[in-house]
C-alpha cells in the first residue's frame, strides 16, 4: 500500500511505518536527523553574526551559548517533541540564535505531539520571538520569524493528518486480507464437508457389515477391508489439508464443487465472454479430488483477473505434472487494454491461502511488456 502512494506524498509519509517497533532509528531518520541539526546549527551561527553589530560581544556569546542546547536537543525531538518544544521556547526568548532551532522543534511537535500541545507551543513561541527581537534590537525580524513558527506548525500538521490517514488505509487493509483469510479458510472448509462425510459414511457402512456378518465369504471381507482402508487413506489426506481450519458459519452447505473436469466449461464461459484463451494440458490422466479443485479455483482466479484488468488480452494457460511430483499451473496474459476495475488484492490473497494449504505455492507479477503471469504449484499425491 505505502508503494501506490504518489511520490511526492511517501516523503512526508511517518517513518515509523515502515520501520520495527525497536525504537531504534533507521538510516532515513539518521539522515533528517542529521539535515535537520546541520541546519539549525548553521542557521544559529548565521543569526549570531548578523546580530553581533548591534549588541555587546557578551551578548554575542550568550546568543550562541544558548543555542547549543536547543540545537542538541533536536536529536531526542521524536521521544520528546513537547519538552524539545518547550525548552527552545524559553531559550529562544534570551537567544535570538536559536529561533530557527525553535521552528524545527514546533514542527516536530505538530507532528509527533497531540494537536493542542502544539498549538500551545507555537503561541509560546511567536511571544518568544517578540522578546528576542526587542533584545537584540531588532523588530524587523519579528514578521518573518512568526510566520515561519506559523508554516512550521502547519506543515507539521498537514504531515501528522497524512501519517494518521495511511495508518488507517493500513489498518482497513490488513482487516480486509484477515477477512480474505478466514472467508477462504471457511469455504475450503465447508467444500471438505461433502467428501468427508461421503468417505467416512462408506467406512461407517463397511465396518458395520464386518461387525453383524463375522461369518462372511473371505472375499467379501477381502473387499470390504480394501474399502475401510482406502477411505480411511482418502479421509487422512483430506484432514491434513484442512487441518486448523474452524467453520464458522455452520448453515447451509455449498453444492458440490468443481473439479479438474470442469475446466474445459469454465474456459468456454471465458471464450464465450470474448476472452482469447489457449490451454496446453500436459497433465496424464485425472487428478485427485482435492488438487483438481485447486488448479480450477487458481485458473478461475486467473481468468476472473484478466477479464477485469486487461480486457481483450489473449491468456495462455499451461497445465503440466506427472503423479508423485509437482502440478505446475501458469496463467499468462499479454498487455491489454487498462480495465476500469480496481481490486483490492484480496483474491490472490485467498489463492494464496488455498495453496498453502494444499502445500503448494502461489507467484504473480508484471511481465516487461505490461502482461501478467500467474503461476501455481501443488505436489501431486
Amino acid at each position: 500500500m505505502h508503494d501506490a502512494l504518489p511520490r511526492w506524498d511517501r516523503l512526508f509519509l511517518a517513518l515509523e511505518l515502515g520501520s520495527s517497533d525497536t525504537g531504534r532509528r533507521s538510516a532515513r531518520d539518521w539522515t533528517v536527523d542529521a539535515l535537520l541539526f546541520t541546519f539549525a546549527v548553521l542557521a544559529a551561527v548565521s543569526t549570531a553574526v548578523t546580530h553581533q553589530a548591534r549588541v555587546d560581544p557578551a551578548l554575542v556569546a550568550l546568543n550562541l551559548a544558548l543555542a547549543a542546547p536547543v540545537c542538541l536537543s533536536l536529536w531526542v525531538r521524536r521521544r520528546h517533541p513537547v519538552g524539545v518544544a518547550w525548552l527552545a521556547v524559553l531559550l529562544a526568548a534570551f537567544s535570538s540564535a536559536s529561533v530557527h532551532a525553535m521552528h524545527v522543534a514546533i514542527f516536530s511537535a505538530a507532528v509527533h505531539a497531540a494537536p493542542p500541545r502544539a498549538v500551545q507551543a507555537t503561541v509560546g513561541a511567536i511571544a518568544a520571538t517578540a522578546v528576542a527581537c526587542a533584545i537584540y534590537l531588532d523588530a524587523g525580524f519579528f514578521a518573518y520569524w512568526t510566520a515561519s513558527t506559523i508554516a512550521a506548525l502547519a506543515l507539521g500538521s498537514f504531515i501528522r493528518v497524512r501519517r494518521e490517514l495511511v495508518a488507517r488505509l493500513r489498518s482497513e487493509q490488513q482487516q480486509r486480507v484477515r477477512e480474505a483469510r478466514l472467508t477462504e479458510r471457511t469455504r475450503i472448509a465447508r467444500e471438505m464437508h461433502d467428501v468427508l462425510a461421503h468417505r467416512i459414511s462408506l467406512l461407517a457402512v463397511h465396518a458395520g457389515a464386518l461387525e453383524v456378518r463375522p461369518d462372511a465369504p473371505p472375499e467379501e471381507v477381502a473387499l470390504a477391508a480394501s474399502v475401510i482402508r482406502g477411505s480411511a487413506r482418502a479421509v487422512q489426506e483430506d484432514l491434513r489439508e484442512v487441518l486448523g481450519i474452524l467453520r464458522t458459519d455452520p448453515g447451509a452447505l455449498d453444492p458440490p464443487q468443481p473439479t479438474l473436469a470442469d475446466v474445459p466449461d469454465l474456459v468456454e464461459q471465458s471464450r464465450d465472454a470474448g476472452m482469447d484463451v489457449t490451454v496446453s494440458d500436459a497433465l496424464p490422466g485425472q487428478l485427485p479430488e482435492l488438487a483438481g479443485r485447486t488448479v480450477y479455483r487458481v485458473l478461475q482466479e486467473a481468468l476472473t483477473n484478466a477479464r477485469k484488468h486487461a480486457p481483450g488480452a489473449p491468456v495462455a494457460i499451461s497445465l503440466t505434472g506427472a503423479p508423485g511430483g509437482t502440478i505446475r499451473v501458469e496463467v499468462v496474459n499479454r498487455a491489454g487494454r487498462d480495465g476500469e476495475h480496481v481490486g483490492a488484492g484480496t483474491g490472490l490473497v485467498g489463492l494464496t491461502e488455498r495453496l498453502a494449504l494444499a502445500k503448494g505455492t502461489l507467484e504473480h507479477g508484471r511481465l516487461a511488456d505490461g502482461g501478467f503471469r500467474l503461476t501455481a504449484s501443488l505436489p501431486w499425491p
